[in-house]
């Protein structure tokens, strides 16, 4: 293969690797030949052939999600390969592909209707699915340049106030004088954090977004919010059932993903909105664009992924219900008892990134400009306001643990990116920072140690000079 063909990503028309393919029967899909194809010969009989086709050579195992897997030797591969097919499914492409893949496959867009008259099958859409046809998202959740934004001034920088902005924590603050007084730095990382918040979340399904006005605010009703939470009190929260005070100024606001107090009216997926010490406030809005038709359209490949993380991790020595102590013993390592299957967890947990993010793919190539569609626009499952109520949701998780620790230990973090949270101790343990009791319990609601999504491990303790 020259180092064009490689750059080019397919083979092209004609070459001679085609003409064999052809020859011998096999046909392609549209994709055409290149590092993840997939070949096929009609169903006939009710059988069908196909083969997927993973080519490292060609640079189809990205290191980023796979590691070192092109370089392993064929049976290596082939192990690591027929894990993650036997675990998530046959990978059809990068992580973020196979694991966008995986929600169409877990809630196919349509099924065989009931007989007819004739006794003849139709295909019909699928309650709970995406449905068939891409769908337009509502102005505040388009990313810039899209078709529906077309109208928009040149060089317009959309505020909070025309664009929802639901990201991961991104935030530090200054040290107190007596965190400066402390050794370490503890570093706990929420293990599948994107996964726990697809885990249960309501989001649309295959009907357009709706504007309304003046609506009282529902929080089953997934949607986008224009509201003002710039008077929500800080120093105010409401801890399970009851109202404390705590010093605001320590902790990263749930609202922004900058970790700052929003300023005025800003647009907000439905989860941070739901929060108590928010939705308490007032309950009429102005201005939202909701979903009538909705659904826990992501339970399925959440549970499908979290199997295949957990299973993997306890072929690893890290099982469930290990105590706090046990757990961070086998954490110590765990990669090294088998490599291969180190590359299957991380493989994991980049498919669960990557398909959260592939919801709201981007443009991409020097020939797109603002205001035209792109190629994944096309897709039903284009679809931003779902990536906003995941990413949303595991933020307000992350925060509601800091808040009820801090509640309960009077310890605030110092910093939080994305799914990890920085706390200053006097040692470099996670269990230094998490309260447990001799009972192996915690504090509730807040961090616990544990392999499942949405628990912890220790992401690492650097020793402060």
């Amino acid at each position: 293969m020259s180092h064009e063909e490689r750059l080019a990503g397919r083979l092209p028309e004609g070459h001679k690797v085609l003409k064999q393919l052809q020859r011998a029967e096999w046909k392609l899909t549209k994709r055409g030949l290149g590092p993840w194809a997939r070949i096929y010969r009609p169903a006939h009989g009710g059988r069908r052939q196909c083969v997927q086709l993973c080519i490292p050579s060609w640079h189809a195992l990205d290191d980023r999600a796979w590691g070192h897997a092109a370089q392993l030797e064929p049976a290596e591969l082939a192990r690591v390969l027929g894990l993650y097919a036997t675990r998530v499914m046959t990978p059809v492409g990068s992580t973020a592909v196979t694991g966008l893949q995986l929600m169409t496959a877990l809630n196919p867009p349509t099924r065989a209707s009931e007989p007819d008259a004739d006794g003849r099958r139709h295909s019909e859409h699928r309650p709970g699915s995406l449905g068939t046809e891409p769908m337009d998202p509502a102005p505040c959740e388009a990313t810039d340049g899209h078709p529906v934004l077309a109208d928009l001034p040149r060089f317009h920088v959309r505020g909070p106030d025309e664009k929802l902005f639901e990201e991961a924590y991104d935030w530090a603050r200054d040290l107190t004088d007596a965190e400066c007084t402390k050794r370490h730095l503890v570093g706990l990382d929420v293990n599948l954090a994107f996964a726990a918040g697809a885990n249960g979340a309501v989001v649309g399904l295959a009907s357009p977004p709706v504007h309304v006005t003046n609506l009282v605010f529902d929080a089953a009703l997934p949607g986008s919010w224009l509201v003002d939470l710039s008077h929500v009190d800080p120093n105010r929260v409401k801890v399970g059932k009851q109202w404390r005070d705590l010093d605001g100024e320590l902790l990263p606001s749930p609202f922004t993903p900058t970790g700052e107090r929003p300023e005025g009216p800003a647009w907000y997926a439905t989860p941070p909105w739901r929060m108590p010490s928010s939705s308490a406030t007032t309950s009429t809005r102005s201005e939202a664009w909701v979903r009538r038709e909705s659904g826990r359209f992501l339970d399925g490949w959440y549970k499908r992924l979290r199997d295949a993380y957990v299973i993997t991790m306890t072929e690893l020595g890290v099982a469930e219900k290990l105590s706090p102590a046990e757990f961070l013993e086998a954490m110590d390592g765990y990669k090294s008892h088998d490599c291969e299957l180190g590359i299957v967890v991380d493989a994991v947990k980049m498919t669960v990134k990557g398909g959260i993010g592939k919801l709201r793919e981007k443009a991409r190539g020097g020939g797109w400009k603002p205001g035209q569609a792109w190629p994944a626009l096309a897709r039903p499952t284009w679809r931003p306001d779902i990536r906003a109520v995941v990413i949303s949701r595991a933020r307000v998780n992350m925060h509601r643990k800091m808040l009820h620790l801090a509640a309960a230990t009077g310890q605030y973090p110092v910093a939080v990116l994305s799914d990890c949270a920085v706390y200053a101790a006097d040692g470099p343990s996670p269990l230094d920072v998490l309260p447990y009791d001799a009972d192996g319990k915690t504090v509730p609601g807040s961090f616990r140690l544990g392999v499942s999504p949405g628990m912890v491990k220790h992401e690492g303790t650097p020793r402060r000079s």
